[in-house]
């Protein structure tokens, strides 16, 4: 078994999977229509609570056909409205209000740069993982994300436990403060997550096996 640094974690990952290049948006979409790709990365990351980004995706296309992907179409529609849109979602009746909370909140949009975490999460509906992935995916600000797939793979490849400000310190006092290693790190853990360190791992063929404190060969 050998030691793995999170620094050494990461250049792994980014070796094995490339550049994940998040948070995906539709530029091309937001050139023609005079939209902020910002705003789309905010619906996203309320919509993308308890699902997964498939029917994320799902939601986000009928909002851009029978509307607009803006937090300005989301203020101006009326709830029963944005409930037929984001349905694929899930929990699509408490998504809407949420949306319209955070809508309202961040108007303009400039203002994920300059608005505090503290005051981010006293949005109705904007919890500690939605909050972090808007600052920093939207805001470009150094707010490392905590999501499931964080706190599965650190407990199985560190042994680490703990609540998510825990782990989130743990994290970031721990890496590089660098932008881009922030978002790619994120992005990089939920892609291994998603390939091998499943919620019936794949311990075989995974290359971290060596690293990990729980990694079985009958996986």
């Amino acid at each position: 078994m050998f030691e793995l640094s999170l620094e050494k974690l990461y250049l792994l990952l980014l070796e094995h999977y490339g550049y994940q290049n998040w948070w995906p948006v539709d530029e091309g979409y937001h050139k023609l229509k005079g939209t902020d790709p910002r705003e789309e990365i905010v619906i996203g990351a309320v919509l993308t609570q308890n699902t997964a980004w498939k029917n994320v995706e799902k939601a986000l296309e009928n909002i851009k056909r029978e509307g607009e992907l803006s937090l300005r179409f989301i203020r101006e529609s009326k709830v029963e409205e944005l409930c037929k849109l984001i349905k694929p979602s899930g929990f699509y009746k408490i998504k809407a209000e949420r949306l319209k909370h955070v809508a309202e909140f961040l108007n303009p949009v400039g203002l994920v740069q300059r608005v505090s975490r503290r005051e981010l999460l006293k949005v109705k509906g904007v919890g500690k993982e939605t909050a972090d992935a808007i600052l920093l995916y939207a805001g470009n600000r150094l707010s490392f994300v905590i999501d499931a797939y964080t706190f599965r793979l650190f407990e199985r490849l560190y042994h680490l436990k703990g609540d998510y400000e825990y782990i989130k310190a743990y994290v970031e006092s721990r890496i590089p403060k660098d932008l881009t290693l922030y978002k790619e790190f994120h992005a990089l853990i939920v892609k291994h997550a998603k390939t091998y360190c499943k919620r019936t791992p794949r311990c075989g063929g995974c290359f971290l096996k060596n690293y990990c404190l729980s990694a079985s060969p009958s996986f």
